[in-house]
């Protein structure tokens, strides 16, 4: 049902979903609308392919939560100093296969910069990061190839803005900054 409304609505899947890695993080950006979510589960649908995501714990309320985690969200709370990053490498450990998807910038308003904790996930759960745009002009879910990190951060980076330079439709000031100065925050 996903897929077909998905293909309906003009979208497409543009670059090689990785069927072949049995666990990963997805990286989904730039985060500006609601519809993210709903372009994601359609693109997921689209690829066949089984991928849970993380959300911030208020849109699972008495209401909505039975909703989103049909879907396969998960709910996180930002609010608390808790040690997400190595509870989602647990996860990764104890399950043969997972694919998770995360929005590193973790709202849809203007962000200066990205949250790193999904960069600390992969690496200590030694996954590769599949990063995916969501690009509205062309109406087009892109998938690049898998990043495997190497523990230098700004390499890992600077591939990483790199491929969201390629993605068309409104920037983020984290972006814009990148264009204008070349630079990763540290």
């Amino acid at each position: 049902m996903f897929a077909s409304l998905y293909k309906f609505l003009g979208w497409k899947v543009i670059g090689q979903p990785p069927y072949d890695i049995k666990k990963a993080i997805w990286v989904g950006a730039p985060h500006h609308s609601n519809w993210d979510l709903f372009i994601s589960i359609g693109a997921r649908a689209e690829m066949k392919f089984n991928i849970s995501f993380l959300a911030k714990k208020e849109i699972f309320q008495w209401y909505s939560g039975w909703f989103f985690r049909a879907l396969g969200g998960q709910p996180v709370d930002r609010s608390k100093a808790n040690n997400l990053v190595d509870a989602v490498v647990d996860i990764f450990q104890e399950n043969e296969a997972m694919h998770i998807a995360i929005t590193p910038e973790g709202t849809r308003d203007d962000v200066s910069t990205l949250k790193r904790g999904f960069y600390f996930m992969a690496l200590k759960a030694k996954v590769p990061l599949i990063l995916v745009g969501f690009d509205y002009p062309r109406k087009a879910f892109v998938v690049r190839e898998p990043l495997y990190l190497t523990g230098d951060y700004q390499a890992d980076m600077r591939a990483f803005y790199d491929f969201y330079l390629t993605i068309q439709g409104p920037r983020k000031t984290w972006l814009k900054s990148y264009v204008q100065t070349g630079e990763i925050p540290a």
